[in-house]
């Protein structure tokens, strides 16, 4: 629900992930810093003037995609938006949750803020009413190929100020018209060009990627905790990890990883133990840690920095330039660059998956001195040979939804529209991929903290002592066979819940 008691003002400042996270969890009441309301009231008084001129303007008196050379009689322009918008309502799928929907519209409302999209403020300020109110448009799943705009999905999200569509509303979804005669607010009627900058941008695609970088920038900092306590299970050495090694790179994020393992491991005796590698050349799995990490943090850290630049940019066609006299067509609804980060993203949340999952097969392995499968009479009992499983079938599933789907075009609207993004392909299986990597993470950490029980002579670091401590309070011990469906569902819901607070207490950068 909106927070009542604390209002956020949408000013002409850049939003960063931290502050769309900040947004989105808090739910504030909104309201428009007077620039931008100064702003978007320029740009649409510039299109009612150029409206009334004998010419073409797309979107405005003209029709839509390959109908772009169709005139439309003046009287006819905003009968043109209503059509635009209810032909354009054609989403399929589970309706996505109100989170989602919030912050697209958040997002959308950084995209009108400049007044280059030409919409006024009254739809404007009806879509902050019902942020306020909490009347939140109720958006299907599947529909965009994430250029032309997220078509479908925005075009669901302006339904509601139509009367129109579906809306979030005390825990239900229902008729947007029974809650506007609630509000006792009248459906509104689009001006030129309104319907179109409404529908047209890829705010969607950039909530939903936006989401899934919230949850993978906190995992990839857990996942280097959780890689510490396997390592410590394995009796691993320590000369990974030790800042000389890593000077010899140039590459940051592998030194920041590499920090955080002296950080959490200092006061262990890990690498002192009888089990310990001879030579120190453990698995790559172990050894090759800050390469990895450090390589899929980079990924992370574009993928941020796209989806900023992205949701902070105005993401329309055509735009309209007052203070120069000039209207401007291109192809700012366009989401490749939202669709190729995406994509990057996923394969690097699947290694950050796949490196942990290689981990928890090794501590099976019946090496360093654990016995097989982390339980007392192997034979007998199986331990955690299917849990590793599980994570096998998840990491397929991921490595299938690895493939890109930004390299994939299907030609749209007449061949006007001939290469689009298939962006909303890209966002939906990273946030599949996000879940399974959840699950592996929560596993590696249930297997480590099985083998560290089992690895006797293993002093823990203060730092991993607490975290262990902490999760036998809520994981026993496998002392024989049981049911380890629940743990591992509990295990990644406790891993979820308690990544922001394990970064803040072991300072992991």
């Amino acid at each position: 629900m909106t927070d009542q008691t604390n209002t956020h003002q949408v000013t002409l400042n850049y939003y960063t992930l931290q502050d769309l996270r900040t947004i989105a969890d808090s739910t504030p009441r909104l309201e428009l810093h007077p620039d931008v309301i100064a702003k978007i009231e320029a740009g649409a008084q510039f299109v009612l003037e150029k409206a009334a001129e004998d010419r073409y303007i797309y979107g405005t008196n003209t029709g839509f995609g390959s109908l772009c050379e169709t005139r439309v009689e003046d009287e006819e322009m905003e009968l043109l938006q209503y059509n635009h918008v209810i032909s354009h309502a054609v989403g399929v799928g589970e309706i996505v949750p109100e989170k989602l929907s919030r912050l697209m519209l958040f997002i959308k409302l950084l995209t009108f803020r400049t007044g280059h999209t030409g919409i006024s403020i009254d739809p404007v300020q009806r879509l902050i009413d019902m942020w306020n109110n909490d009347i939140v448009p109720a958006i299907p799943k599947k529909g965009t190929v994430g250029a032309s705009g997220d078509l479908a999905p925005l075009a669901h999200m302006a339904l509601p100020l139509l009367g129109l569509g579906k809306v979030h509303y005390k825990g239900e979804v229902v008729d947007s018209a029974t809650v506007l005669q609630a509000m006792s607010w009248e459906p509104l009627k689009l001006k030129p060009k309104e319907g179109l900058a409404l529908t047209n941008g890829v705010q969607y695609i950039n909530a939903r990627g936006a989401l899934a970088l919230m949850r993978i920038e906190e995992m990839v900092k857990t996942a280097d905790l959780f890689a510490a306590m396997s390592s410590q299970a394995f009796s691993t050495s320590e000369t990974f990890y030790q800042a000389p090694y890593h000077e010899t790179t140039y590459h940051p994020e592998r030194k920041t990883v590499a920090a955080n393992f002296r950080n959490v491991l200092e006061g262990s005796n890990h690498y002192e133990l009888p089990t310990c590698n001879n030579s120190k050349q453990d698995p790559y799995s172990f050894r090759c840690i800050p390469q990895v990490h450090g390589a899929i943090r980079q990924a992370v850290n574009f993928a941020i920095d796209i989806i900023e630049k992205e949701c902070n940019g105005v993401s329309d066609n055509p735009l309209f330039f007052p203070e120069s006299n000039q209207i401007l067509f291109g192809g700012n609804l366009h989401g490749e660059s939202t669709a190729l980060a995406l994509d990057f993203v996923a394969m690097a949340t699947s290694e950050m998956a796949y490196i942990s999952e290689r981990r928890t097969y090794q501590l099976l392995s019946g090496m360093r001195g654990l016995p097989d499968f982390l339980v007392n009479q192997p034979g007998l009992n199986s331990g955690f040979m299917i849990v590793q499983y599980t994570a096998a079938a998840l990491m397929n599933e991921n490595k299938v939804l690895c493939t890109p789907a930004s390299v994939d075009t299907i030609p749209t609207c007449q061949l006007q529209e001939d290469h689009v993004s298939m962006g909303g392909t890209s966002s939906y299986k990273l946030e599949t991929i996000v879940d399974n990597a959840e699950y592996i993470l929560g596993i590696e950490l249930l297997t480590a903290a099985q083998a560290i029980d089992f690895n006797k002579p293993l002093q823990l670091s203060p730092a991993t002592q607490k975290l262990y401590d902490e999760f036998r309070q809520h994981f026993t011990f496998m002392e024989r066979d049981r049911v380890m469906s629940d743990d591992m569902e509990r295990a990644r819901t406790y891993c979820a819940e308690n990544r922001a607070k394990w970064i803040a207490q072991f300072s992991l950068a």
